[in-house]
């Protein structure tokens, strides 16, 4: 660029970023905010993929209209008082700031898909900066079209509206990554360690999706098995049972099985008394973690006969969690820097 015009506007270019990016957090535990951080999760169509119009009144008729309380509910629980956010926000934030110092690299970036800091405002922040190349991470380790597909959709449709787009590379799932298993594993490991009791049972409990999905060729249900297949085989400081199930049940029909919340309730009920739970799917303790398993989940295990409970953290922003998001960002920046 040294030798163009001298009316040709002022063009930045030349440097790489990242942009990783979470699920998404309303903006406060207030209805307005719950209502509209679920009409913009909820009209997502890789989240909701059923007749558009029949669900359009069915979300702005009733879900819209019922469901915010009962979520705000939810979140109160779990919000982070000091900072005013959610736990999830808070988490990736802290991500994002240790991933820099990890990793050199000062350009990484973080939104969320649904809420804010949004992808449009972060994409156009980067291509201010002069960022011409960019690395897209959904944080999510096994592939769903509702989650990786959806982040990756929206930074496409943001980049339909620049005149001069960056040039973009995604982040793979990386389910069966060594790394990522390795990380999990000493996460189990150290967690189980801090504790003065053994589980039983460890039941790693993924987020889940309509059976409809995975019959229609969605990978996740796989990419979640492979995932638990992996701990099972890597674990030599754990000797107790594995078991693998599915929670976050939305709407009547069928999801993925078996239901997290079943099967707690059929291991208390036969004699199970200690109990440990991980949630592979999520890389940031939420609201799907902290209220519904660590509360929720926990009630009904105790209600059912169950005795000691512990949820096992999410990586976070622990040291296992950023050197694994450092391990896999520099690995997808190769021939970039």
């Amino acid at each position: 660029m040294k030798y163009i015009p001298t009316e040709h506007p002022n063009v930045k270019l030349g440097k790489v970023g990242v942009l990783i990016v979470n699920l998404g957090t309303p903006d406060g535990t207030d209805y307005w905010s719950i209502r509209k951080y679920l009409k913009e999760f909820l009209s997502d169509r890789r989240v909701i993929d059923t007749n558009k119009y029949l669900w359009w009144l069915i979300l702005n008729g009733i879900i819209l209209t019922i469901r915010p309380p009962k979520t705000a509910k939810a979140y109160k629980k779990i919000w982070n008082m000091s900072l005013d956010e959610s736990p999830l926000k808070t988490y990736t934030r802290s991500q994002c700031e240790k991933l820099q110092k990890e990793s050199g690299q000062k350009n990484i970036f973080w939104a969320m898909r649904y809420g804010n800091p949004s992808v449009s405002q972060e994409l156009l922040k980067m291509r201010e900066l002069g960022i011409d190349r960019i690395l897209i991470f959904p944080l999510y380790p096994q592939y769903a079209a509702a989650t990786t597909a959806s982040v990756n959709d929206k930074v496409y449709s943001e980049l339909a509206k620049m005149r001069w787009q960056p040039a973009i590379r995604t982040m793979p799932p990386f389910y069966d990554n060594p790394v990522y298993i390795e990380a999990l594993k000493n996460s189990i490991s150290n967690h189980l360690n801090s504790i003065d009791w053994v589980p039983e049972v460890l039941i790693t409990s993924y987020h889940g999706l309509p059976k409809r999905y995975l019959l229609s060729g969605d990978p996740y249900h796989c990419h979640c098995h492979k995932t638990t297949r992996l701990l099972k085989d890597s674990i030599n400081s754990y000797n107790g049972d594995i078991q693998l199930s599915f929670q976050s049940r939305f709407g009547p029909e069928e999801w993925l099985q078996p239901y997290t919340e079943e099967t707690v309730i059929n291991l208390a009920k036969n004699g199970c008394k200690k109990l440990a739970v991980l949630s592979p799917a999520f890389i940031s303790d939420c609201v799907e973690t902290l209220e519904e398993i660590d509360i929720g989940i926990k009630e009904v295990f105790l209600d059912n006969g169950g005795k000691d409970f512990t949820l096992i953290p999410c990586l976070n922003d622990s040291e296992e969690g950023i050197g694994l998001l450092d391990k896999l960002v520099m690995n997808e920046l190769k021939g970039w820097i």
